[in-house]
C-alpha cells in the first residue's frame, strides 16, 4: 500500500502541470499549476492563494449556505454573493405587503439588516493530506466492504479530533476516488443577515428565458454581512452581535478587463464526473430525457399558476427557479455530449487504456475493468430510470415529501431522538405551508404520476398505486383527487395537533391515505431497489477507483485535476467569447444597452424592466461605472472551469482583484462536468462595475459602496 500512495503523490504533482484552462484545482497543491497561471499573466504567488500560516485570498472566501459560495468585501464583514444565492433568504423575508422579490430591499443601517434562520457561511481554516493514515494496511486484497468500514472510521476519527473540541466543523473526504483523501477544517459563522437585493427585474432579469444563455444581462447580486460575538467569534444570532473583522477581504477593481485578459475564479464548485467510463455517459444519456421531461410537466403547471396569482407566484418563486435550473442544464448537458460524441470519445480512450495495459504484464490487475462496467451498468440502468422516477415523479409531489418528513417520528430509536424531531417539524410545518399551494401541487401529482405509469413498468408499482389504478381505471385525476381530498396532511391545524400528541393520534396518521401511498412506495424502493444499487454502487465504487488509478498512472503528463467534491478549488483560465454555432460569434460582454433592447419585446415577462433603470440609461447617469468606451458593463464570459456551487465566487483578475461574480455558464458548456471542451466551456459573471452601479445608482446605497476598497 505504501507504493500505492507514493505512485499516487507522484502522479498528481506530474497530473498538476497543465496547459489548458480545464481544471479544477486543490488550493493546497496549486504550487503545481501556479507557474502555468503566471505564464499566462497572473501577478501573485501560490501562497498568496492559500497559505496555511498568514492570511490570503482563501480567507476572503465562503461557502454559502452549503450549495454556493460568497467574498468577503469589506472590513465590516460585508459578503456578496449571487441573488439566486440569497433568493431563499430574499422570499424567506417576503410578503404581499413587503415583496421584497418585485421591490428590492436595502438596509441603510446594521439595524434594518434582517436576520436569517438557518444561513450558515463556512471559512476554510485548512486542508491537510491524511491519505497514510486513512489507507494504512488497506490493499488490493482487502474486501470493499472491510475497505468502506476502515475508511469510514477512520474518516470519524480524524475529522473528530480536528474539531479542537467543537471549535471547527472538519470533514475527511476522498479525491481521485479514494486514491487520496483531505481533511477540511471549517470555521462556521450562523448569523448573517440580508443587507440588500435588487428587485427580481434585475437580480433575474432574462429569468429562465436566459438561463444557462450568452448573450446574458442578469444582475445576480445580493449583499449580507457576518455578524460575531464580541471577540469576532462565530456566534448564533443576537442583537448583541457585531459586523465580522475578517483577516482578508477582497478589494475591487475598477479597471474592468479586455478580452484575453487573465482570470481566475475562487470558490466551491459541487460535483464534476470526468473520468467516467462510456458506459456511464450513455446511460447518463438515456435518462437524461425522461428527467427533463418530468421537471417539464412541473414547470408548465407552476409557471401557469404563478402567472395567475401573485401569492403563488410568491411562494413558488424559489421553488420554481431551482426546479428549472436543473431542467434547462440537463438539456444542455445531452445536446453538449452529443455534439461532443462523448461515448465514442470515452470508448477510444478505452481502447488506448486496453492497448496499455497489454504492454505491460504488471497492469494485469486492470484487464477485465472494462467488461466488469459493461455488466454493471447493464444491471444499473433499470434500476437508475426507476430511482429517477421515483425522485423526479413520486417524491416530486409536495405532500408526499411531507408525509416522508412527518413519518421519520416514528422511525426514530429513542424517546430523546423522537422529541427533537418533532421539535424540529413543528419549526418547519410553518414554513412549508407559508409556500404551499394545495391545487398547484395536486395537478402536478396527477400529471407526473401518469408518466411514471407510463414510463415504468408494471412489475416497479408499489401496491398501494396498483390498488389506486386498478379502482380508478387509471384516471390520474380521479387518482390525485382521492389523495389530496382524502388526505390530512394538507390541513396546518391537524398537523400541528398531531405533533403535539404523535402517539395518541398514530392510527390516524398511519391510516392516511398520503401516507399509506408514501410507505407503499418507500418500502417498495427500500426492498426491491436500493439494495440491489447499493451493491452495483459499492461494486463500482472498486472498480472506478481501480480506473482512475490506471488513468493516472497511463496519463503522466495530462491535467488530471480530482473531481470537484464541494470543497474550495481554483479554476484559471481569460477573458474570452466563442462561436457557438456555424457563423455566429458571441462577444466577450455585454452592456445596459442590451437590457434595454431586450426590454422593447413586450411578449417576454423576463424582460421586463423597472422605470427607474431605463430612466438612468436614458440620461447616461452611469456614474464611475463605465468601461472605457463609456458603456455600462454587465456580464462577461470567461474560460474558467466552473459547476453548480461555482455560483457568487469571486472572479479576479492577474492581480487578486475583484473583477466579478460567477453566476452561471452558457448552455453550450453544460457538459463541463462530464467532458470539458475550450472551444465551448464559458462561466457567465456578472460585472462588479454593474453591481455597484446598481447599489449605488439604482438603489440609492451609496453607503456600502463607500464601505468598499476600490482600485481605479
Amino acid at each position: 500500500m505504501k507504493k500505492l500512495i507514493i505512485t499516487v503523490c507522484i502522479i498528481t504533482i506530474a497530473a498538476f502541470t497543465a496547459t489548458a484552462d480545464e481544471g479544477i484545482w486543490l488550493p493546497i497543491l496549486q504550487k503545481y499549476t501556479v507557474e502555468d497561471m503566471q505564464k499566462k499573466g497572473f501577478k501573485l504567488t501560490a501562497q498568496d492563494i492559500y497559505d496555511i500560516n498568514n492570511s490570503s485570498l482563501k480567507d476572503a472566501v465562503v461557502q454559502f449556505g452549503g450549495g454556493c459560495t460568497g467574498v468577503v468585501v469589506s472590513k465590516n464583514g460585508l459578503l456578496f454573493t449571487n441573488h439566486h444565492c440569497g433568493y431563499g433568504q430574499i422570499q424567506y423575508h417576503s410578503s404581499v405587503e413587503n415583496n421584497y422579490l418585485d421591490k428590492g430591499f436595502w438596509a441603510k443601517s446594521y439595524s434594518e439588516e434582517l436576520p436569517n434562520p438557518n444561513l450558515t457561511v463556512k471559512f476554510l481554516y485548512k486542508m491537510e493530506d491524511v491519505t497514510s493514515q486513512i489507507l494504512q494496511d488497506i490493499d488490493d486484497n482487502t474486501s470493499e466492504a472491510i475497505r468502506d468500514s476502515l475508511t469510514y472510521a477512520r474518516s470519524v476519527a480524524i475529522a473528530k479530533k480536528a474539531e479542537d473540541n467543537g471549535r471547527f466543523e472538519t470533514a475527511v473526504k476522498p479525491i481521485y476516488y479514494g486514491n487520496q483523501y483531505i481533511l477540511y477544517i471549517y470555521e462556521v459563522y450562523s448569523d448573517v443577515r440580508l443587507v440588500g437585493t435588487p428587485p427580481d427585474a434585475i437580480g433575474k432579469f432574462g429569468g429562465d428565458t436566459d438561463n444557462w444563455m450568452w448573450p446574458r444581462h442578469t444582475g445576480d447580486f445580493s449583499v449580507f454581512r457576518i455578524y460575531t460575538d464580541k471577540d469576532n467569534k462565530p456566534a448564533q444570532y443576537s442583537q448583541d452581535n457585531i459586523p465580522y473583522k475578517p483577516t482578508q477581504y477582497l478589494k475591487i477593481s475598477m479597471n474592468g478587463y479586455h478580452e484575453n485578459d487573465f482570470t481566475f475564479i475562487y470558490g466551491f464548485p459541487g460535483r464534476t464526473q470526468e473520468y467516467l467510463p462510456s458506459y456511464a455517459v450513455d446511460m447518463l444519456l438515456k435518462h437524461n430525457p425522461h428527467k427533463i421531461k418530468l421537471r417539464t410537466q412541473r414547470l408548465n403547471i407552476i409557471n401557469a399558476d404563478m402567472a395567475n396569482n401573485i401569492e403563488i407566484r410568491i411562494k413558488y418563486a424559489s421553488k420554481q427557479a431551482g426546479i428549472a435550473n436543473a431542467w434547462k442544464k440537463w438539456q444542455g448537458e445531452y445536446l453538449g455530449l452529443q455534439r461532443l460524441d462523448a461515448v465514442n470519445k470515452k470508448i477510444e480512450f478505452e481502447k488506448r487504456f486496453t492497448e496499455w495495459i497489454d504492454k505491460d504484464g504488471s497492469r494485469s490487475v486492470y484487464k477485465n475493468l472494462l467488461a466488469d462496467f459493461k455488466q454493471i451498468y447493464d444491471e444499473l440502468n433499470t434500476y437508475s430510470l426507476i430511482n429517477d422516477y421515483f425522485t423526479e415523479a413520486v417524491m416530486a409531489a409536495e405532500i408526499i415529501r411531507f408525509a416522508e418528513r412527518l413519518n421519520y417520528v416514528f422511525k426514530e430509536k429513542t424517546e430523546e431522538k423522537k422529541q427533537k424531531r418533532i421539535e424540529a417539524l413543528k419549526k418547519s410545518t410553518a414554513d412549508f405551508f407559508k409556500n404551499y399551494s394545495y391545487e398547484t401541487d395536486k395537478k402536478i401529482f396527477a400529471e407526473v404520476m401518469q408518466t411514471f405509469y407510463n414510463n415504468i413498468s408494471k412489475e416497479y408499482h408499489a401496491d398501494a398505486f396498483v390498488k389506486l389504478c386498478t379502482e380508478n381505471n387509471n384516471d390520474f385525476i380521479q387518482i390525485s383527487n382521492k389523495i389530496y381530498d382524502g388526505t390530512k396532511l394538507a390541513n396546518q391545524a391537524w398537523v400541528n395537533e398531531f405533533l403535539n400528541d404523535t402517539d395518541g393520534m398514530s392510527n390516524e396518521f398511519n391510516s392516511d391515505i398520503a401516507v399509506v401511498f408514501y410507505r407503499s412506495f418507500a418500502e417498495f424502493y427500500e426492498k426491491n431497489i436500493a439494495p440491489k444499487m447499493q451493491e452495483l454502487y459499492q461494486t463500482l465504487a472498486l472498480k472506478q477507483r481501480l480506473f482512475m488509478r490506471g488513468q493516472m498512472e497511463m496519463q503522466t503528463d495530462k491535467n488530471l485535476y480530482p473531481d470537484a467534491n464541494s470543497t474550495l478549488r481554483v479554476a484559471y483560465g481569460k477573458v474570452e467569447g466563442f462561436a457557438p454555432v456555424d457563423g455566429t460569434i458571441y462577444k466577450h460582454y455585454t452592456t445596459l444597452d442590451g437590457i434595454i433592447e431586450k426590454s422593447r419585446n413586450e411578449d417576454i415577462d423576463d424582460y421586463k424592466i423597472p422605470d427607474q433603470l431605463a430612466v438612468l440609461h436614458s440620461t447616461k447617469d452611469f456614474g464611475k461605472y463605465t468601461n472605457e468606451k463609456g458603456e455600462l458593463p454587465v456580464a462577461f464570459l470567461a474560460s474558467n472551469h466552473t459547476t453548480g456551487g461555482n455560483s457568487g465566487s469571486p472572479v479576479l483578475n492577474a492581480y487578486g482583484q475583484l473583477i466579478g461574480l460567477n453566476f452561471d455558464r452558457c448552455w453550450e458548456s453544460t457538459m463541463s462536468d462530464i467532458m470539458f471542451d475550450p472551444n465551448y466551456c464559458r462561466n457567465i459573471s456578472v460585472d462588479i462595475r454593474y453591481v455597484l452601479f446598481i447599489i449605488d445608482k439604482f438603489s440609492d446605497a451609496k453607503h456600502l459602496v463607500d464601505e468598499l476598497e476600490l482600485i481605479e
